[in-house]
């Protein structure tokens, strides 16, 4: 495939390699074991099962693409293969959402909207960019003929999720970035948390790297017939040009590793070197004070509204109309609350 030239019969276009797959199975097959051990290591569970998950995926798409590779014509083995592989990044995203969501309520007196939120709100649009990303595979893979209704169907869904994820991307950013920006203003930027932050933001750098280069395959013009029909010829007897008509996203198997294998690897992998639970405790009552390095203990922050409220109104903000529902501001009951011009009583427990 080093050439561009479509493979007659083969459902990738290309013939795909059969060597990459086999490391990228390996690492990502070791790093969900890693993964595990941390979540049991670290107890955070809660905060980051989802990363091991996405690594088992990865594994078991790219082990199916080395079959493909030997069998290039099995539409099924693409199918799951691409599957797989397409719905690992949100699951990604969506530990990304845990992660900033544990972040937040570590430094709760800064975080933008309720800590739990963020998983509720994010967490539901990534679940419409996963069905939306399943249903356009689904279309796309089993449609007759490229010119058909629902091979056009199955790239207009994934444009659509794909164009969800980057707004998703764009909340996530500026959710991250307000609270980190108070965090640094008021001087309770503390090492551990920036750590976390800077993580994610790469995490999500490279998420929105391999989305970009989605968005770009998916929003190029489809394969015609002749794709599946190599000897076709048009009305003056002459074979099309098909190196015109492919887009070299499709043409070309390297921009798959370069933009899509690769960078989820990395992220898998940095995740495993820097590890949330080297930085933050497992549990969401434990608080850093208003100094920026003493750690207490509290009632946690609950939230009294219902799953569809949080749902409708992520920021709370009818919370703050109604009297007495502003949320609760246990923090500023710590001994610490007068070093951010607060009031109140002294109580909390030193970790």
């Amino acid at each position: 495939m080093a050439d561009g030239i479509p493979v007659p019969g083969s459902v990738w276009i290309y013939a795909p390699t059969n060597v990459a797959p086999i490391p990228f199975a390996v690492v990502f097959g070791v790093s969900a074991v890693y993964h595990l051990y941390q979540c049991i290591h670290y107890k955070t569970f809660r905060v980051t099962a989802y990363l091991p998950f996405c690594c088992v995926l990865f594994c078991a798409g790219f082990a199916l693409r080395e079959y493909g590779a030997f069998h290039y014509e099995h539409l099924n083995v693409y199918l799951a293969s691409t599957l797989l592989i397409y719905m690992s990044p949100p699951i990604l995203e969506l530990a990304n959402y845990h992660i900033l969501g544990r972040t937040l309520y570590y430094v709760p007196y800064f975080s933008p909207i309720h800590p739990g939120r963020v998983l509720t709100t994010l967490g539901s649009l990534s679940a419409m960019v996963e069905i939306l990303n399943a249903l356009g595979v689904a279309y796309l893979t089993t449609s007759p003929t490229p010119d058909s209704k629902f091979y056009s169907l199955g790239h207009n869904l994934l444009r659509a999720s794909l164009a969800l994820q980057l707004a998703v991307i764009g909340l996530f950013y500026g959710l991250a970035t307000l609270f980190h920006r108070r965090c640094r203003r008021a001087g309770v930027a503390h090492p551990r948390v920036r750590a976390v932050l800077r993580t994610l933001y790469v995490s999500m750098l490279l998420i929105l790297a391999r989305t970009i280069y989605r968005a770009v395959e998916h929003f190029a013009p489809p394969p015609p017939p002749v794709v599946q029909q190599p000897a076709a010829t048009t009305s003056s007897g002459k074979k099309p040009d098909l190196m015109a008509i492919i887009s070299p996203l499709l043409r070309y198997e390297w921009f798959f590793w370069v933009f899509e294998a690769v960078p989820m690897l990395v992220n898998a992998a940095m995740w495993n070197a820097r590890h949330p639970g080297r930085s933050l405790p497992p549990s969401y009552k434990v608080y850093l004070a208003q100094d920026g390095q003493t750690e207490l203990r509290g009632p946690g922050w609950g939230d009294k509204r219902s799953l569809v409220m949080t749902l409708v109104d992520p920021f709370g903000f009818v919370a703050m109309l109604e009297k007495g529902r502003k949320g609760e501001p246990f923090w500023e009951q710590n001994g610490f609350h007068h070093l951010l011009g607060g009031k109140g009583r002294e109580e909390g427990q030193v970790v």
